[in-house]
């Protein structure tokens, strides 16, 4: 069973706003892994790379998750997901915006040289920018739901994800692309939510919380 380690139950108190979800619309190439894509990938390229993908292995400093993928619901998304997985692109990130009752955020390929707050913090990208696919019916953002983060145009989508901490669906405007959702080690997210941070508008942890490795597991 996945556990998390124990982390200090502080009672956290953030504002809540869509703005604090966004990522820079030029995000910045300067650290992207080598060998990682260019571009997100086109429909036939998404089919290729989501072909005996199944789901997505998440492992932090604070514990281990798991990502449902939704490859029918956000092809493109998922996709470009798993492509920089296996690139190594997530590895030595952090979780630069944790808001308890709201959303953990990640994937600014800046946090591996900067683990503190610093003015571009949450600016940074995989050096391309794609178009946001609208929900599918029948998906919500309801509780432990994986969701591109955007900077509100309609090509903002990049690496930058966030976990839905409780149910958003009446928080939210249906301009979130939603390509997965956390099913095991929802522990580890919720301990995640939890941690102590700047608070304010910017909510950094105070202590890092680092993605150490992430792995595409064979789909059945």
């Amino acid at each position: 069973m996945v556990r998390a380690k124990a982390l200090p139950r502080l009672a956290i108190v953030a504002g809540l706003a869509a703005a604090l979800l966004g990522c820079t619309s030029t995000p910045s190439s300067s650290v992207v892994v080598e060998d990682c894509p260019a571009a997100a990938p086109s429909a036939d390229e998404a089919t290729a790379i989501l072909a005996g993908a199944g789901s997505v292995v998440v492992e932090t400093n604070v514990g281990t998750f798991r990502i449902e993928l939704y490859p029918d619901a956000a092809p493109i998304a998922a996709a470009n997901f798993v492509a920089l997985v296996r690139c190594g692109f997530y590895e030595q990130i952090s979780f630069h915006r944790v808001i308890a009752g709201f959303v953990i955020q990640a994937g600014d390929p800046q946090t591996r040289g900067n683990r503190g707050d610093f003015p571009e913090l949450g600016t940074g990208g995989p050096g391309y920018s794609f178009v946001i696919e609208p929900p599918a019916d029948g998906y919500t953002y309801e509780q432990y739901t994986v969701v591109m983060a955007n900077a509100g145009g309609s090509d903002t989508n990049g690496s930058q994800f966030f976990v839905d901490l409780v149910n958003l669906d009446a928080r939210l405007p249906r301009l979130y692309t939603i390509f997965g959702k956390v099913v095991e080690g929802t522990e580890v997210v919720d301990a995640i939510g939890l941690v102590a941070t700047s608070g304010g508008n910017r909510n950094v942890p105070l202590e890092p919380v680092i993605i150490e490795s992430v792995t595409v597991e064979s789909g059945s």
